[in-house]
């Protein structure tokens, strides 16, 4: 696929960098030569220097040819226009455009190819690491939670603990410890490795990282099957009152405690003036020990290091830590210091960048593929897609799990069927309600066409085969 990148950021770089790996014909393009300069040193992709809502420069860098633009620029004007150039003067199949401002949303006559700006899909970064931050905050023992099939099953990654129930057991004894929830083990990381064979006799052990399949009902029984029960957040210090710490406030500030530690001065009169009065802004600079300790961090449920500096995020979460806190979450954007961190005192290393990168994979994957999300720093990827066609045109349809070629590694957790009953004089509203229906896979689950199936890759390199698996040939109608 060719496919042209506006912004050589941290999101267009993190975009760039799956996309090439994935043997796409990638062109970058920015203002900044140093970055593109940089980025070619070590990715296989074309760049061009240019502004690049001028026609002039989407034409070098080949939009005329390209399948998709991904509009990831800092400026929202640069997106938005840079996606109505390229529609309109070299009728671009798909455009992207990376959007901070919550106005501009897709589907809206704003944005629309007819009479808008020509998106055809809106991804704001800001609003999906806000959203994942939240989640974390509602489920504190998980290192992740991530949604599909529109919320209603959800992937959750949770550091398995001793003592726990699951705990130095065998997967095939969880039906009997864990009865009254259906779950799905997807992956176990051992060691900060993949552990390529689950069944029945794998065994969850002290420290593992489990990725588990389970209704979002089923959230806090999943958790409390892996890890000691935490107890609820309520009183959360944020480190950095920016675009993500703002929209985060205003989202909890209802029902926590909430602190903001902002160190410019105009910045925090703007937050007190944005966010209830309840909520108290603090002028400081948050890797002070001082300021945490007159502040009492070690009583925060929740200290979230939210600033764009990874040496703030990382010493005034370690520093919180060592006073006391509970948990602390810090967003790591340099991927060699995520990795550095990874398994210290910091309890969640979150980069941005990757975890919106999923919104614009959606997009991209080849097939039925309807959700994406990348995992373990691009390393890891699960999706949702739709099977279609039947048994001679689909590698899905109509076959059981245990049928279908799956590269090792990778598995299929769940299927979400769509069971509405024929419509009969008898139907009872019991019967009325029970669609749809989330099925944990097992070896002998048959998958029908129209099912919504999960499946999860622990190696990145495996994704084209997956797709694979939601494609129909060509002559089917």
């Amino acid at each position: 696929m060719n496919i042209l990148i506006l912004g050589a950021g941290r999101v267009g770089e993190s975009v760039a960098e799956s996309l090439v790996s994935e043997n796409n014909n990638i062109t970058v393009v920015d203002t900044d030569p140093s970055r593109l300069q940089d980025l070619q040193a070590r990715l296989d992709l074309k760049v061009i220097v240019g502004n690049a809502i001028q026609p002039s420069v989407l034409d070098q860098a080949g939009a005329a040819d390209a399948d998709m633009l991904i509009a990831c620029a800092a400026s929202d004007e640069t997106n938005l226009v840079a996606c109505k150039v390229a529609h309109e003067r070299f009728n671009l199949p798909t455009t992207i455009a990376r959007v901070r401002s919550p106005e501009f949303i897709e589907n809206d006559p704003l944005t629309s190819r007819a009479t808008g700006f020509a998106v055809d899909h809106v991804v704001c970064p800001e609003q999906i690491v806000t959203s994942y931050i939240e989640k974390l905050i509602a489920f504190p023992e998980a290192l992740q939670v991530l949604a599909f099939a529109g919320g209603m099953l959800n992937l959750i990654a949770v550091r398995a603990i001793e003592g726990s129930p699951l705990v130095k057991h065998r997967l095939g004894e969880i039906p009997g410890l864990v009865p009254n929830c259906e779950l799905r083990v997807v992956a176990i990381f051992r060691n900060e490795k993949a552990l390529m064979t689950l069944d029945g006799n794998s065994t969850i052990e002290h420290g593992d990282e489990v990725f588990v399949l389970a209704a979002a009902k089923d959230i806090h029984d999943v958790l409390i099957a892996m890890h000691n029960p935490s107890d609820p957040v309520r009183r959360l210090v944020i480190a950095g009152g920016g675009n993500v710490g703002l929209r985060l406030a205003r989202s909890i500030a209802s029902d926590h405690r909430l602190k903001i530690i902002e160190p410019r001065k105009t910045r925090c009169d703007y937050l007190a003036s944005q966010l209830p009065t309840r909520v108290l802004v603090l002028h400081g600079d948050a890797s002070d020990a001082r300021l945490l300790e007159e502040e009492r961090i070690g009583d925060t449920d929740m200290f979230l290091a939210l600033t764009n500096d990874d040496e703030t995020n990382i010493m005034s979460a370690l520093l919180a830590k060592q006073m006391g806190a509970a948990k602390v979450l810090a967003i790591v954007n340099r991927k060699a210091y995520a990795d550095l961190v990874q398994g210290t005192q910091i309890d969640i290393a979150l980069s941005p960048a990757h975890t919106a990168i999923g919104s614009f994979l959606t997009y991209v994957r080849r097939g039925n593929v309807v959700a994406v999300h990348s995992l373990r720093r691009g390393t890891a990827e699960a999706l949702e897609g739709i099977v279609l066609g039947d048994r001679k045109s689909s590698p899905m349809a109509h076959r059981r799990v245990d049928q279908i070629k799956l590269p090792r590694g990778a598995s299929i957790g769940a299927i979400v069927r769509d069971t509405k009953p024929d419509p009969a004089p008898e139907r009872t509203e019991e019967t009325a309600s029970n669609h749809p229906q989330i099925l944990m896979a097992h070896h002998d689950t048959v998958i029908e066409p129209g099912d919504h199936v999960v499946i999860f890759v622990c190696n990145k390199k495996d994704i084209h085969q997956v797709e694979k698996l939601f494609q129909v040939e060509a002559g089917y109608l």
